[in-house]
């Protein structure tokens, strides 16, 4: 019932509405806590001791009854399911179908649906299922199951079955329930298996998913699974050629409907570019994503990454049911504990089996000797069947000494229904064979009692033999690169200038185009007065008048030098100044003069590649100037911080500075590792330092199917897993290999130079039976070769072959000089002969002080420097500065 503290529902107080209170008590007050406590309990978070939602078990206990090795339409199967389960078939069916997608515990047959295109199953008339033999295996055991009345009280169901094995993590299991919600991962067969072998053995473990989609992931922050945790998934995707990608595998939760549609939207946004995509998905994925010419492929890849479905997110979240409880754990814990009840439950049905054994020698060991002592002979004399009883009890006494217990009356019971024709053919010979028998499995199980962690352990290794094969891991394990989306996303727009004005944006058709560029891009303006501001692009902005340079702004970009000379203060004397600008904070206006009024940039350039050009300053003819002209050289000015005041050029004033030479880069070769961990280049030293590149440089990669290819060594390149060598190119190094020729079956050795740097191109033969055995990019490479041993005659020494003098340089299509006709059993390469390669020219080392820190994200691009502020400005009289 409903309480109300006052009759009218607003009442006027002084002047003023007021609300009523209203309690509400009576069945009301415990609903809304029975409705939650239901929906959780009994709907949408799995118990630990089975890893079955009640629907789960419900469905497997039908399955159960209606068993007897042969398919069941799953309609039937769904019927049947509705004896315990109080809700409607349409739900039975789907709870079903997720379960045999899974592919453990269900053997179906027909369209059971997709989940790699979201396609799904067939109506439940049209498709069946069976138990498989893992579920027969772990899941029932009648004699240790505990039941309960079903909802109508017509029959029993079990209140949680006797799974014998960590069946939640192998599933997964998602519920949203009121107040609390459950996502839990699923985890590799294999490795939870392994898993459960360490926790028995004491040993710390480690257990990470593993998706039915395979894909790539990151599970750095996963967090054992519990609240805060997070999983990165990214789709694979690979190169098929230079206009061609190929996604082969999906991230977990997508389908290639959705994965495509991501897609498709994104190309629409301008985010990526793509021509057009091919679905060729059915047993595998198979989506082709064809590239426009002239599109960088792997560019496009992180922009997949960046800006699709391709990369995505997953939140675990770990909450099981024990003890009628919600119960917040990680996966170790979950693991621990469903390990745990499996060796309870192991024991239990040791425990039952002794029983089952012991009593099975108790009647044995009973008959033998009702039989053979002709004890039945003393019930031929009795009329009553107590009198029967009694006889027989009589005729054992002095015979039950060595039985293990008393002999009660239905163990007398038992010996009078045995047939006389049994009686009159019994062998005391196989009697005594059956009791040893019994003793022996008795023996054995106690002894399984008695060591009941390695029996649980081998009991693992069984089930990991017997259902193991083709259970590998399909899920990579990766540490993700953060794709930075300014560097990959396609300029979708086009920048303008109204440099008088001074107004940017991408709305200003009418003024001069400056370049193109992404709506996330950031802007580095610069102005006649020394100005300097980063701004986000945008449709018009005012920076200010009389813009000199404009550019897409990169983030931390150290290699990108501006070149300036100004004039502190309106008849101050001027300056030059070499710097970089990295890191800024946006919409800020900087000074980049000494911060005197009326200050002015005379000369400015912006350089990609730091290079320094010569000018000459033209003076203005004032009082015994004796010196009106003279080049100054930008390379002989340190690299320093924005906001360094710079070198003295002259304390008179400048009529004209005119570019005399352009210049040539005064930077170090940007020095370039590669991180294993996440196959990716970086100047940030991480991983292996692969060398020094200058604007020339490439690199060498080849891969293990024979193939060699050079490349520019920018940070967005994919590498393929196959990759063995990756190194600095060096023209006039030549690469060693040895392989074996598929159709001559023979081991031949060829040395090549790299013709032509654009193209990848296949070294060793295209026979399906050819391999690559060892390939040296060494000067002088040294091989060992070890011999096969034939019948009848000793093992021919190892052979050690110096490449070098066994083959001249020859082309890179070349079969090559056979190495040997002998049987091969090993190729394996030695240390090379020492030589000393021509070392290159060092370069100047720069200095860049001074930089403030940033404030905001996303502050750089992949687009080239635009240039427009490079050119020459005149003084005139008024000291007013014009750019020509």
């Amino acid at each position: 019932m409903i309480e109300e503290e006052n009759d009218d529902l607003m009442n006027e107080q002084d002047g003023q509405p007021q609300e009523t209170i209203t309690r509400i008590t009576g069945m009301y007050k415990d609903w809304f806590l029975d409705y939650a406590s239901y929906v959780i309990l009994e709907r949408a978070v799995p118990a630990i001791e089975d890893g079955f939602k009640p629907v789960q078990r419900r469905i497997m206990h039908s399955m159960k009854d209606l068993d007897d090795g042969r398919y069941n339409k799953v309609a039937n199967i769904v019927g049947h399911t509705m004896q315990y389960h109080p809700h409607g078939d349409a739900s039975i069916a789907d709870a079903m179908v997720q379960i045999g997608q899974k592919d453990l515990l269900i053997d179906t047959q027909g369209n059971w649906g997709n989940i790699l295109t979201g396609d799904r199953a067939a109506a439940s008339r049209y498709i069946e299922a069976r138990l498989s033999k893992f579920a027969l295996d772990v899941v029932y055991n009648p004699k240790i199951t505990e039941w309960q009345a079903s909802y109508d009280g017509r029959r029993k169901e079990p209140t949680s079955l006797p799974v014998m094995f960590p069946l939640l993590l192998a599933q997964g299991g998602e519920g949203i329930a009121v107040g609390l919600s459950t996502k839990i991962l699923p985890h590799n067969f294999i490795e939870i298996i392994d898993a459960s072998i360490k926790h028995l053995q004491g040993k710390r473990f480690t257990i990470l998913p593993d998706f039915p989609t395979a894909g790539i992931a990151d599970f750095t922050n996963y967090n054992d699974g519990n609240r805060g945790g997070k999983v990165r998934v990214r789709a694979k995707i690979s190169q098929l050629d230079k206009n061609t990608l190929v996604i082969s595998e999906i991230p977990f939760a997508t389908t290639t409907s959705s994965l495509i549609d991501s897609i498709l939207k994104a190309n629409d946004k301008g985010k990526i570019k793509i021509k057009k995509i091919e679905d060729n998905t059915a047993a595998e994925v198979e989506i082709l994503v064809h590239l426009p010419s002239g599109l960088s492929p792997d560019k496009t890849i992180d922009a997949l990454y960046a800006f699709t479905s391709c990369e995505s997110s997953i939140s675990p979240l770990g909450c099981i049911i024990e003890d009628n409880k919600p119960l917040f754990i990680g996966v170790s814990e979950m693991l621990r504990r469903s390990t745990d009840n499996t060796v309870q439950l192991l024991k239990q049905e040791l425990e039952i089996r002794l029983g089952e054994f012991e009593e099975q020698w108790h009647f044995a060991s009973l008959e033998r000797i009702f039989i053979e002592n002709r004890v039945y002979r003393d019930i031929e004399e009795e009329e009553t069947w107590p009198g029967v009883i009694s006889a027989i009890d009589k005729g054992l006494q002095p015979h039950i000494r060595h039985l293990k217990r008393a002999v009660t009356e239905d163990d007398i019971v038992r010996l009078t229904e045995i047939r006389i024709k049994r009686i009159s053919k019994f062998d005391i010979d196989k009697a005594q064979q059956k009791i040893d028998a019994l003793e022996e499995q008795i023996a054995q199980v106690k002894y399984h009692l008695e060591n009941l962690i390695e029996y649980a352990i081998d009991y693992f290794k069984r089930l990991k033999k017997d259902y193991g094969k083709g259970r590998e891991r399909k899920t990579e394990i990766r540490i993700f690169d953060d794709v930075d989306a300014t560097k990959v996303v396609i300029r979708n727009t086009k920048l303008y200038v109204n440099r008088e004005e001074g107004f940017i944006g991408t709305s200003l058709r009418r003024d001069e185009y400056v370049c193109d560029c992404s709506d996330i891009d950031d802007i580095i303006v610069f102005t006649k007065q020394g100005k300097m501001m980063v701004t986000k692009v945008d449709t018009k902005t005012f920076i200010g008048k009389d813009i000199i340079h404009v550019a897409v702004f990169k983030k931390k970009d150290k290699r990108t030098i501006y070149n300036m000379i100004y004039r502190d203060g309106k008849g101050g004397p001027s300056y030059i100044k070499r710097y970089a600008v990295t890191a800024v904070t946006r919409d800020r206006e900087y000074d980049l003069t000494n911060g005197n009024k009326l200050s002015a940039i005379l000369y400015f350039s912006a350089n990609p590649n730091g290079e320094a050009e010569v000018v000459t300053i033209n003076l203005r003819q004032a009082g015994s100037i004796k010196k009106l002209k003279w080049d100054i050289d930008f390379a002989d000015i340190l690299i320093k911080g924005r906001v360094s005041k710079g070198n003295l050029v002259t304390k008179y004033s400048i009529k004209r500075i005119e570019l005399k030479e352009k210049g040539v880069s005064t930077l170090k070769p940007r020095k370039i590792w590669f991180d294993d961990s996440v196959q990716r280049l970086n100047v940030d030293g991480r991983g292996e330092l692969i060398g020094e590149f200058r604007g020339e440089d490439r690199l060498l990669i080849i891969s293990q199917a024979g193939i060699v290819k050079t490349i520019i060594p920018e940070l967005t390149v994919h590498f393929d897993s196959d990759m063995i060598v990756l190194e600095k190119w060096i023209p006039k190094k030549p690469i060693s290999a040895i392989y074996f020729d598929g159709e001559k079956e023979r081991y031949y050795v060829k040395r090549f130079l790299i013709d032509n740097e654009n193209r990848e191109e296949r070294f060793i033969s295209d026979h399906p039976n050819s391999q690559l055995e060892i390939v040296s990019t060494d000067w002088k490479p040294m091989a060992e070769v070890v011999f096969a041993k034939e019948r009848g005659k000793e093992r021919k020494e190892n052979l050690d072959v110096n490449l070098e003098e066994f083959i001249s340089i020859k082309g890179l299509s070349a079969l090559g000089n056979q190495l040997t006709k002998e049987r091969v059993n090993q190729i394996n390469l030695l240390e090379p002969i020492p030589y000393e390669a021509p070392e290159d020219k060092p370069a100047v080392e720069i200095e860049v002080v001074g930089e403030t820190e940033v404030s905001n994200e996303s502050n750089s691009t992949d687009s080239n420097p635009n240039k427009n502020g490079e050119g020459n400005l005149e003084i005139d009289d008024e000291g007013q500065i014009t750019l020509f």
